[in-house]
């Protein structure tokens, strides 16, 4: 059987590809001004300043463009989350503490294990909808992986339950501060405007969800082979199985350790929800955490040390795909064609009826959403686009910003340049190829559920 190449072998060959479409498409900018948005101000594009400049191809940048990458704004910030996670996570792993929780878990649990599915993606999904959970997320799969597998499911399924659930919530958001928020007051109407129907997308995404991961689940549970992980998860689950043989008894090490844990995720809720938290700070909490835990395990200053540092080494992986992501953004940008392939798209947009316009909306943020997976950075870019152009089409402005939820939303699970998406996988241990095999038929229902959703909005002039 063919080989599938590694993700690594995958970016780097769109690092590639990016270079070579500066060669081909024609150099092209708009200026920047400063809008007030909310509170605060942000950088947009001026939607009538569009000119065509002489393009600067790329070539050798390509070995640059990772380095590039990592130092890009939100990127470095992203990678240092990872290694201060990966290794926070690796100690409160090593006091058996989360061990030990699963264990019980699972006798909490048995006969019962399919309501872990709707409860826990409910959650993650409402939290995705209300505060833009995203990068956030990416902690909890070292949880919620050992725990799927030693309910009997695969790490398919344990990435779904936060991974998968925050960003379907994130994509029908009602709430989300990030995308819609922002969106919406660049497009100049009310935020959180149209929220109720809103609601409603986000309901039936999230059941329909839902519903698809509970009737895989069912399917592995009853037959592990048919996994795409089954091959790989055999040792993690042997793994799990022996640590779990290994506590013969839950110490008050163990309970203490789970407290700190649990602590730190309603910390950072309340961090992100209420003193406007993002990456560093949550990165100093999580850091905090696993000093905290490793030292009510009894564990000496050195072994501690020595099993932070482990973790990060696990992590390395998944933090240098982070880089090498957003190397492909960073050379379109440097070699000048970002802006026409975002005043091309624009321009066939304003050019359909009504409908049509409002599926080319939604498709040219598919597209874009490949190169910016940032959603607050594709609304400055976008919104001050489509706003005129719903005008010209015949749209309401709502209804643009929800082609935008749609389009930024739902791919954000697939696409190898999102720095979120790879760093997950690459923690979860689930290659990248086996994870877009299985996703693709989802990410196909999700474009049928989009489409379907948009036809209300246009009929009824929904604002």
């Amino acid at each position: 059987m063919k080989r599938v190449p590694d993700v690594f072998v995958i970016v780097f060959t769109l690092i590639v590809f990016a270079a070579v479409m500066t060669w081909v498409l024609p150099g092209g900018h708009y200026d920047r001004i400063e809008v007030a948005v909310g509170d605060g101000t942000r950088e947009v594009l001026d939607p009538d300043s569009f000119d065509y400049r002489p393009s600067n191809p790329q070539t050798l940048e390509v070995l640059t463009a990772p380095i590039e990458g990592f130092m890009r704004h939100g990127i470095t910030e992203i990678v240092i989350f990872i290694f201060l996670v990966g290794g926070s996570f690796y100690v409160l792993n090593e006091t058996g503490a989360i061990a030990a929780g699963i264990q019980q878990m699972v006798r909490v649990l048995r006969g019962r294990e399919f309501l872990i599915i709707p409860i826990v993606m409910t959650i993650f999904s409402l939290f995705g909808a209300a505060f833009g959970m995203c990068e956030e997320a990416i902690p909890f799969v070292l949880i919620f992986v050992p725990l799927a597998l030693a309910l009997g499911y695969d790490s398919i399924v344990g990435v779904c339950l936060t991974f998968l659930a925050a960003g379907v919530g994130f994509a029908g958001a009602f709430l989300n501060p990030f995308t819609l928020q922002i969106a919406q007051g660049l497009a100049g109407i009310q935020p959180v405007s149209g929220w109720g129907y809103r609601v409603i997308v986000w309901t039936i995404s999230t059941g329909a969800t839902i519903t698809w991961v509970m009737v895989y689940a069912a399917r592995i549970k009853t037959d592990p082979t048919r996994s795409p992980m089954y091959e790989l998860d055999k040792e993690r689950r042997e793994e799990i199985l022996t640590q779990q043989a290994e506590i013969t008894e839950f110490t008050w090490r163990h309970g203490a350790s789970l407290l700190i844990l649990v602590g730190g995720m309603v910390g950072m809720v309340v961090g992100v929800v209420y003193l406007g938290w993002y990456i560093i700070e949550l990165a100093g909490l999580f850091f905090g955490m696993g000093l905290l835990a490793g030292i009510v395990s009894g564990m000496s200053p050195n072994r501690l040390a020595k099993t932070f540092v482990a973790g990060c080494k696990d992590m390395t992986g998944a933090a240098l795909i982070v880089g090498f992501a957003a190397g492909i953004i960073v050379l379109l940008e440097a070699g000048q064609v970002m802006d026409t392939i975002l005043h091309g798209m624009g321009t066939i947009t304003a050019r359909l009826p009504s409908l049509v316009a409002a599926y080319a909306m939604y498709g040219m943020q598919l597209f874009l959403n490949f190169f910016i997976p940032s959603g607050s950075t594709k609304a400055a870019l976008t919104m001050p686009l489509m706003a005129p152009l719903a005008d010209l089409s015949g749209l309401t402005r709502q209804t643009a910003v929800l082609a935008y939820q749609f389009g930024d939303g739902f791919t954000n699970m697939i696409i190898p340049t999102s720095g979120v998406t790879v760093g997950t996988l690459a923690m979860a241990k689930i290659p990248y190829e086996k994870w877009f095999k299985w996703n693709l038929p989802l990410q196909l229902f999700f474009v049928a559920l989009s489409l379907v959703f948009l036809i209300w909005p246009v009929l009824v002039g929904w604002s």
